[in-house]
């Protein structure tokens, strides 16, 4: 046997940490109950205050106990799957118990699963599942490296003749190309969905939705300057019809016509998806937005396409919002009013929510099945 040797510093070290896995307690956070009332929990001895700020409420002051860890208990939350973030003395803190992560360009958070029945369509089954592909390319149109994620329904065969309409799916403000998938749990809806025979197969295209840089470096202040925002919509537009179209229907089994083509996007990715499917109307058929964010109220100068006689038909133009989003409820209403007075058909739909991702899960959950029939 070789011998060991350690130094005085390297033995205090050794012990000094061997005491401190001994006295430190590995917190569990989040801890989901029977009752589906969740307990989270952080350790930070020196904080003033700590808050929780949990998707779809008010932030909640924790309590601190005498080892230093804060904590709350919720009230029962329905089924779903929360973001959520620490507040230590107003600094943002990414749970470090919880590996789940909520992936995000502005700022990182964790999420929770409060688990519901196999029913809801976001749960994970047993069955056949698609697959997700990612594509990374660079834009012309941009100037930059970016990519788009792919899903291919369960039983996609590149080698068959079957071929598939398609969902161009855009995300929101501050999120990526990934997020319909990270967060959004797009795949495992249209999984559970196409299984039930609720949701004809599709393939769903989920690009980065933004026309450059600038409206992230911004913040926020940048997205509400309407030249800067306008700029920004054009050339994710032209990026996603003579860029990324073009590559999915020339790799993947798609069917090219404008009947067999929908888009639809959350908050920021609605408003694209409004302005460019209703501006394409010999590409798209089928259009979709949830929460839209980002609209101005010239809807005649926005929609041109939309003021004359000789546009295309729309097989669905459907629109959802949460009578609790306080700061886009009024636009989309304001839209909706528009678009009945303009005589085109379409669906809208309030519900009770926030801007979450909540509500945009069950926005596709009743969306796709509308799709291609």
């Amino acid at each position: 046997m070789r011998a060991i040797s350690l130094s005085t510093g390297s033995v205090v070290l050794l012990l000094s940490a061997l005491a401190l896995s001994q006295t430190v307690t590995p917190l569990i956070s989040p801890d989901v109950h029977a009752d589906d009332s969740v307990t989270f929990r952080l350790r930070a001895p020196h904080a003033e205050h700590v808050t929780l700020e949990l998707e779809g409420a008010d932030p909640i002051a924790m309590e601190r106990d005498s080892q230093g860890v804060w904590s709350i208990t919720t009230k029962p939350l329905r089924p779903q799957y929360y973001g959520y973030i620490f507040r230590t003395d107003d600094d943002p803190v990414i749970d470090p118990a919880n590996s789940l992560l909520w992936p995000n360009l502005e700022l990182n958070r964790n999420m929770v699963h409060v688990p519901g029945p196999p029913s809801l369509p976001w749960e994970v089954r047993t069955g056949p599942h698609g697959v997700v592909h990612r594509h990374p390319y660079k834009s012309e149109i941009v100037g930059d490296q970016r990519d788009f994620y792919v899903y291919t329904p369960p039983g996609y065969d590149p080698l068959s003749k079957t071929e598939y309409p398609a969902l161009y799916l855009l995300h929101g403000y501050g999120q990526k190309s990934s997020s319909w998938d990270d967060i959004g749990l797009a795949n495992v809806i249209l999984d559970n969905l196409i299984n039930e025979g609720k949701a004809k197969p599709m393939i769903v295209i989920m690009p980065l939705a933004y026309g450059g840089w600038d409206i992230l470096t911004g913040g926020h202040s940048a997205f509400w300057n309407d030249e800067l925002r306008t700029r920004n919509f054009h050339r994710f537009a032209d990026a996603l019809l003579t860029e990324v179209i073009p590559r999915v229907e020339k790799d993947y089994r798609v069917k090219k016509d404008r009947d067999s083509r929908a888009i639809a996007g959350l908050s920021m990715g609605g408003a694209e998806a409004l302005l460019t499917g209703l501006n394409n109307l010999n590409q798209f058929s089928w259009v979709g937005s949830f929460s839209s964010g980002g609209l101005r109220d010239n809807f005649d100068q926005e929609f041109p396409a939309l003021n004359t006689s000789s546009r295309p038909t729309l097989h669905l133009l459907w629109l959802a919002c949460g009578t609790d989003d306080t700061l886009l409820i009024g636009i989309n209403r304001d839209f909706d009013r528009w678009l009945t007075s303009k005589g085109i058909v379409h669906s809208a739909f309030e519900t009770p929510d926030r801007h979450t991702w909540m509500a945009w899960r069950r926005n596709l959950a009743s969306f796709a099945p509308l799709l291609f029939r």
